[in-house]
């Protein structure tokens, strides 16, 4: 064990081999133990392989009652950041969208949470292929996870869920888009829905361990903000920054795996050979490759897989990555403003995609559609994309989950409600729900 010398802010580096409990116990004491903060961020990778990677494993904790930011600009991941030797961990709801452009977001919102939320962990752990280190005031931490017990497996809480738009509702709304596109208002629209529960009795943590299991994703993660939670299986990555490197990876295009070997691969193939999901893909990647170009060096912005389609515990995803260099006179603030929304979640054009979007939706996406990360020291970040995630909001009770699926021309409203089922498949195995 390797320490500094100041007793209040020593870091450690801890062996696994010398730990008296597994790595995977581990890590669910160290989020137990998280979780009795105020704020906690946690980011999961479950030990995928993923083009230019997946999340790193980081948790951070915070006691201190901090304001919540009301605009990027004083969230602190600037340019004109304080300097910190630690991470900086937060969210961005997608109502940060009515700072970017002239719109507005005003359906029920049952979970409320502010619209964005940074802070600086006052203890931090980084995970390394052998060992764990602890960063920041560390006294009596190790200590403290290890003492940490381990609740006792539960049922499933297996609660009524409702849908804030009925599905008669849903399906009028996919015809009236298509309606929309043919009028050349959009060509392309993502469409989403709320399913709800009120009252609910569940242990987060717990719950997310358990939805990390069902449904391993390389940018899922863990947000408590005072007695809101995120649990989320984000299998996509909003943005990433490596030095001047900027990489976004938009999935478009979703189709189920196969029960064998051979009907697995004949879905792959038939996901692969859609036209309508190519379609679908190409319209985002094209609006991608225009966002970036707003901060980008010119004549940097590059395609260099399109299409590419990777496996999940439960769906093929097609995935396309659009890659940029960052002009040395932009920060985070400038990137966000220039791509934020991620236009896999809004459509094409963006703007008016999110115009018709409150007017076909009936609930505030909030942190569903937005954004989860992290800042490191030294500037470079990773975001993902907030979806297949659960919301809980412990004070009243309130479960949420949202899926969506992108509208175009050629749309089946049947299909269209039957791909939204299928990403909330995982969802609704961690709840002990079999069908909604």
């Amino acid at each position: 064990m390797a320490k500094t010398q100041n007793p209040e802010t020593q870091n450690q580096t801890l062996a696994f081999a010398a730990l008296s409990v597994t790595r995977a116990e581990f890590r669910a004491k160290a989020l137990h133990w998280a979780a009795r903060f105020r704020y906690c961020a946690y980011y999961e990778p479950n030990d995928l392989e993923y083009p230019h990677g997946p999340f790193d494993r980081l948790l951070g904790v915070s006691a201190a009652a901090t304001a919540s930011a009301e605009t990027l600009e004083e969230a602190g991941i600037g340019r004109r950041q304080a300097p910190a030797a630690a991470p900086r961990c937060g969210f961005i709801t997608y109502d940060i969208k009515n700072q970017i452009e002239n719109l507005h977001s005003r359906h029920f919102d049952g979970l409320e949470w502010p619209a964005l939320h940074f802070f600086l962990p006052q203890t931090w752990l980084y995970w390394r292929p052998d060992s764990v280190e602890i960063h920041g005031l560390t006294t009596g931490v190790l200590e403290a996870i290890l003492a940490t017990d381990i609740p006792e497996e539960a049922a499933p809480p297996a609660p009524v869920l409702r849908p804030r738009l009925p599905k008669a509702e849903y399906l009028a709304a996919v015809e009236a888009i298509r309606e929309d596109i043919l009028n050349g208002e959009v060509y392309e629209l993502n469409l989403c829905q709320e399913f709800y529960a009120e009252a609910v009795k569940l242990d987060p943590v717990s719950t997310f361990l358990r939805l990390s299991e069902v449904s391993p994703t390389p940018f899922a993660g863990f947000y408590k903000w005072q007695d809101r939670y995120l649990l989320c299986a984000s299998p996509e990555r909003f943005l990433r920054r490596t030095g001047a490197g900027l990489i976004s990876q938009p999935i478009k295009g979703t189709i189920r795996r196969g029960a064998t070997p051979a009907e697995d691969e004949q879905l792959r193939t038939r996901l692969l050979n859609d036209e309508k999901e190519r379609a679908e893909n190409l319209m985002i990647v094209d609006l991608v490759r225009n966002d970036l170009a707003r901060v980008a060096e010119t004549g940097t912005v590059r395609v260099p897989e399109l299409f590419g389609l990777y496996p999940f515990r439960h769906v093929w995803q097609m995935i396309s990555t659009v890659q940029a260099k960052l002009r040395p006179d932009r920060d985070l603030v400038d990137i966000l403003r220039a791509t934020f929304p991620m236009g896999s979640m809004t459509g094409a054009p963006k703007i008016r995609a999110m115009q018709l979007i409150e007017q076909y939706e009936r609930t505030k996406r909030g942190l569903y559609s937005g954004s989860l990360g992290y800042v490191l020291p030294n500037g470079d970040f990773d975001f993902n994309v907030v979806i297949r995630s659960l919301q809980y909001r412990a004070d009243t009770g309130y479960l949420s989950f949202q899926v969506g699926s992108a509208i175009t021309y050629d749309s089946d409203p049947a299909r269209e409600y039957a791909e939204c089922l299928l990403k909330a498949r995982a969802l609704l195995d961690v709840l002990g729900i079999e069908r909604l």
